[in-house]
């Protein structure tokens, strides 16, 4: 079967595009054009691996490319967005075209090429600070950024498409996801990369809140079983371990293990406005256990443990000296 995959130049994105490969898929890659030819991430994957993806470079925002990339595949993920929160309070304009028109172009494409499935990336912000735990999909959705409301807005559109035509549509929402590749603007990496650049003040915004983080693989694990099970089409999709931790808590865990001696200061340009924060998500996986195959196969310690190791070796990969926006 051929696929697409948008953001394949992306953290997410990478990883779903190797494991695609591993499991047979003839896969596209839709990396977003730059005049370097720099296809993001991909450049890192195994040769054996990208021997067989096909690259395609363009811009989700602009419908031509977007149907041009779709022609000739079966099934699309759509993962290419925005995601910096801190990024969406100064520049929701890039956001808005890029989340919401980017996914609309996608949408229209599918419904013009007859593609048999799509998968839209949400993301578990769409829900804001938890109103009940753990959070199922029937859960309200709050705006508490420009980013999540541009999620909001593009998850709406897809259900919109399967209502409205019958698109073969499922929207998939991992809950926080960490793991090699990632950027140092979330948590995990810039603690892991201060303390392996020797800082002895690990610099963090707001301890309190708690996420429900999956490793990078057990997501994309998760996409592909929602993208090969008859069950998804119209759902709503949580992506979840069902299991909270405080960024203080996981700052402390990440601490012991590479430099017991440093110490967390708080840094306020890493602070969320006060109504904006999420201060706690912790999500229900009931949903995706029951419409597919789908367990976490890893620990938090074992995530933790590989997301050290390779950024030992791509450490010169992060600026550890300048907050990540």
């Amino acid at each position: 079967m051929k696929v697409l995959v948008t953001g394949a130049d992306g953290f997410i994105g990478s990883h779903l595009t190797e494991e695609l490969v591993k499991k047979g898929y003839e896969v596209k890659a839709f990396a977003l054009y730059n005049s370097f030819n720099t296809w993001g991430w991909l450049d890192s994957l195994p040769k054996e691996i990208m021997k067989n993806v096909e690259v395609f470079t363009g811009d989700v925002r602009d419908p031509n490319g977007v149907r041009t990339a779709m022609k000739g595949v079966e099934k699309v993920f759509h993962l290419a967005a925005l995601i910096a929160i801190p990024f969406s309070y100064h520049s929701p304009d890039s956001y808005v075209d890029t989340n919401i028109k980017g996914t609309l172009n996608v949408l229209q494409a599918a419904r013009d090429l007859d593609v048999k499935k799509i998968m839209v990336t949400s993301t578990s912000e769409v829900y804001g600070t938890a109103q009940y735990v753990p959070i199922d999909e029937k859960h309200p959705y709050q705006g508490q950024s420009p980013y999540s409301a541009t999620k909001i807005g593009a998850d709406r559109l897809a259900e919109s498409f399967y209502r409205s035509f019958n698109l073969p549509v499922a929207i998939v929402r991992p809950f926080n996801t960490f793991g090699p590749r990632q950027s140092a603007r979330a948590v995990i990496p810039t603690i892991i990369s201060q303390l392996l650049a020797g800082n002895e003040e690990i610099k963090l915004g707001s301890l309190t809140p708690t996420r429900d983080f999956n490793y990078v693989k057990d997501t994309a694990a998760g996409f592909i079983a929602i993208a090969e099970s008859d069950k998804t089409v119209g759902q709503e999709i949580n992506i979840a371990t069902q299991k909270e931790i405080s960024i203080g808590d996981l700052a402390k865990e990440i601490i012991s293990q590479i430099n017991p001696n440093a110490r967390i200061v708080c840094d306020e340009q890493r602070l969320r406005p006060e109504k904006s924060e999420v201060n706690r998500l912790l999500g229900s996986n009931k949903k995706i256990k029951e419409l597919t195959d789908w367990r976490p196969r890893y620990t938090f310690a074992q995530g933790i443990s590989e997301t050290i190791e390779w950024m030992k070796q791509n450490l010169n990969a992060y600026k550890t000296d300048i907050y990540n926006v």
